[in-house]
């Protein structure tokens, strides 16, 4: 770590202390009960949004080009304007971003469910829906991350809650969204979708944010203040080498191993085991992300990136048990393993940004850490299907299985990240 590094982690660590710690509870409170809620239940729509879509197009005679069109609409729309939705949550109150962000979503949801009812589905009128949820997310997902460490003093606890709760409602989102599709229409599902949204703004707007700390800056306005602290968050983002050094071996991760591995996964085990058999994978796989939640919340080591980075190393059983082609039993164990060590990486990850980053550009600093982190994704996904035909599916998934572990490797190997110390004021194991 350099000398300016330390200084800046240095001043994170002091605003820690005398900010948010000082003023809230450890985790358990009203008001971040209130949060996990709008957390928990906004994850559980978006992961019926999936089946809806593909179920509700493929009904009104679409192929699957056009689930991936609309899809992409909302991925294109978040990944492109979340860096922007930075500055705008460092400038405004995030709260009102979020609730405002969630409002959006319940009306292009619900008019979503009313074009199914009514069976006039145009698929560019689904993709203007969909980019229009995109661009509500990308104003919403930057605050997340200073509103987390304002409702609870322990910031890892709260990210593993968190988490815990996100990867439950992954576990049940395509189960209940099967559901209402065979109970009602594709149109319930988006009713349902609706409702997520409208539960977690009135979520958000009953909670009570503290103040921010003593000092924070507040932005002029105008088009060139604007342009300024998007500048400045890309300054504070760069002068951190811990920060853009994750996220640079998290675009080889997420090109050469979770691009991949998704899409190849899937279409191997149904394949060869059928459609049962990936949902079993599936559901180790979400299983495993609870584990990794609950040992997250139990686990305090001194430096959280190079644990986080240990536990990545886990992830090599999921691509590997398919792409050696072994029996369901092993996949499933080596997909709820890599979901035990993604998941407490994630925390790790997450606690790290949140304390170790000043609050007043901490939104903006996130959002180029997922504008990063996801910028890679659609590539690798795009280059699994031609790679699958050159090599051969089982081949790809083993090679990625491998790179996830020079993945790990090359974590560890950068001085800034394996020796980045907490900074949350939480004792570490012993």
């Amino acid at each position: 770590m350099t000398g300016t590094e330390a200084r800046r982690d240095g001043v994170a660590r002091a605003r820690h202390r005398t900010g948010a710690d000082a003023r809230v509870p450890a985790l358990w409170s009203r008001d971040f009960a209130l949060f996990f809620v709008a957390r928990a239940v906004a994850r559980l729509g978006d992961t019926m949004l999936p089946v809806a879509l593909a179920a509700g197009l493929l009904q009104h005679g679409y192929g699957a080009g056009a689930v991936g069109l609309a899809m992409a609409s909302t991925a294109a729309a978040f990944a492109g304007l979340v860096v922007f939705g930075g500055v705008i949550a460092d400038r405004f109150s995030t709260r009102k971003l979020m609730v405002g962000a969630d409002l959006v979503r319940l009306v292009t949801q619900s008019l979503a469910a009313a074009l199914f009812f009514t069976g006039h589905v145009v698929l560019w009128q689904i993709c203007a829906i969909g980019f229009v949820s995109g661009v509500a997310g990308a104003v919403f997902q930057p605050g997340v991350a200073s509103t987390v460490p304002r409702l609870a003093g322990d910031v890892q606890g709260a990210n593993g809650a968190i988490r815990i709760a996100e990867s439950s409602a992954q576990l049940a989102g395509p189960a209940v969204a099967g559901l209402l599709v065979g109970l009602a229409s594709p149109g319930g599902v988006f009713a349902a979708h609706a409702a997520t949204y409208a539960i977690s703004a009135l979520s958000l707007l009953l909670l009570r944010l503290p103040p921010l700390p003593e000092g924070a800056r507040i932005s002029g306005p105008g088009p060139r203040a604007f342009r300024a602290d998007l500048v400045e968050g890309w300054r504070e983002f760069r002068s951190r080498t811990w920060l853009w050094g994750v996220i640079a071996v998290w675009c080889v991760h997420m090109i050469a191993v979770w691009g991949p591995t998704v899409p190849l996964v899937a279409a191997e085990v149904v394949r060869h085991h059928g459609p049962r058999a990936y949902g079993l994978v599936n559901s180790a796989l979400g299983a495993g992300t609870v584990v990794g939640g609950l040992l997250a919340l139990r686990l305090r080591p001194r430096h959280m990136l190079r644990a986080g980075a240990l536990a990545l190393f886990a992830f090599f059983g999921f691509p590997a048990t398919v792409g050696a082609g072994l029996g369901v039993p092993a996949m499933a164990a080596g997909a709820a393993v890599a979901g035990a060590g993604m998941s407490f990486w994630g925390v790790m990850w997450a606690t790290s940004v949140q304390t170790q980053v000043p609050s007043d550009v901490l939104n903006r600093v996130h959002a180029y850490d997922v504008a990063g982190s996801l910028a890679m994704m659609p590539v690798g996904q795009a280059l699994a299907g031609p790679a699958a035909g050159a090599l051969g599916a089982g081949h790809v998934l083993l090679a990625a299985a491998v790179t996830s572990l020079v993945v790990a490797a090359a974590l560890l190997s950068v001085p800034a990240i394996r020796g980045l110390v907490r900074a949350d004021g939480q004792p570490p194991a012993r």
